[in-house]
Order: C-alpha cells, then structure tokens, then sequence
C-alpha cells in the first residue's frame, strides 16, 4: 500500500469516530480547547502509527490514544488530577419528564446541568470509565482495553463511579427550583 492508500483508509476507518474522541478527551480535560489539542494530537499520533493498527476495531484503538493523549496532556498541565483512586455500587436511574411544559422543560435542563457537574465532579479514573460506558455506550472489554486495566476494574470503577453519581444527584444537593409568577399575574391581585 502507498501513502495515498493509507490516508484514505486512515479517513474511511479513523475519522468518523471523531465525535467520541473529542467527547472523551473533553471530559477527561473538562475544557473545550484542551480537548481540541488534546484530540488534535491523538490524531497526529494515530496517523503516524497507523500503519501498526491491525485489525478492525478502530473505535477503542482510537480511544486508547486519545485516552493517553489525554493523560499526557493532565500530567504536564494539571499533575494534581491525575492520581490513582481505591475503587467499589449501582447508578440511579432517573426518568425525564414526560411533558413539554415549561416547567418539565426547565426541570429537565436543571438536570442535565447537575448531572453535568456531578460528572466532572468524578475524579478522572471513574469519569474515563462512566464517559465510555454510559455515553459512549462502549462494552465492558473495549473500555478494558482503552483505560489498559482488567475487565474487573472497569466494573468496580464503573460502580463506584455510579455511586459517586448517585451521591452527587441525590434530592439534598439539589437545589430547589422556585416558582416565578408571571408579570401579569402579579398585577391581578
């Protein structure tokens, strides 16, 4: 194969996941523009060992770069988030709100900016892993391969994480929302 021929298989094979590596290095930097460059040279590095790449599981070889990309960049930026954790429960499912009413509408943006905090509130070993699973609907052995650890950890890790979650989301630390009364009615009085 010429170089031409790698690039194209490089493109067709490696490109449409681009999606989920901007996702994982984003929240492993929690920063837009540290994952840009963070994906940006994950990318760089997948290319420049494209070549090796056997197989046809693209999807967690990326991600395993990017992982590592992404480790790389914490360990020079912010060397106080990377550290290794103990590990050990179950994720507590919470249904949206079946309306469209505005009040169901407000309820369901208050949650996903909670749990959107909660999840960057996780420290780096149970977000990598919960970011995987959860929104990239990754299985369990490919998140074994990308986070380089046994199938077991990513389930303890997974667990714990949901635990922290679940202790993070529950109804005491959420904040109430209040009942704003429209204008025009606080004139009818």
């Amino acid at each position: 194969m010429n170089h031409d021929d790698d690039l194209q298989r490089f493109e067709f094979l490696v490109l449409p996941h681009l999606d989920a590596a901007y996702n994982l290095a984003r929240w492993l930097t929690r920063n837009d523009q540290d994952a840009q460059d963070v994906v940006q040279e994950a990318f760089l590095r997948a290319l420049r060992y494209f070549d090796g790449f056997r197989g046809d599981e693209v999807r967690p070889w990326l991600l395993q770069i990017v992982r590592h990309s992404s480790y790389t960049w914490l360990k020079a930026n912010r060397p106080a988030e990377v550290r290794p954790l103990d590990e050990d429960d179950e994720w507590l499912e919470t249904a949206a709100p079946a309306s469209s009413e505005p009040h169901s509408v407000a309820m369901r943006n208050a949650d996903k900016v909670q749990i959107n905090l909660a999840l960057a509130a996780l420290p780096i070993v149970y977000r990598e892993v919960l970011v995987l699973r959860e929104l990239e609907d990754m299985p369990y052995k490919d998140i074994a391969r990308v986070a380089d650890i046994p199938i077991g950890t990513v389930m303890s890790r997974l667990a714990r994480a949901r635990r922290l979650m679940r202790q993070s989301l529950s109804l005491g630390s959420r904040p109430p929302l209040r009942v704003v009364t429209p204008v025009h009615q606080k004139g009818a009085k």
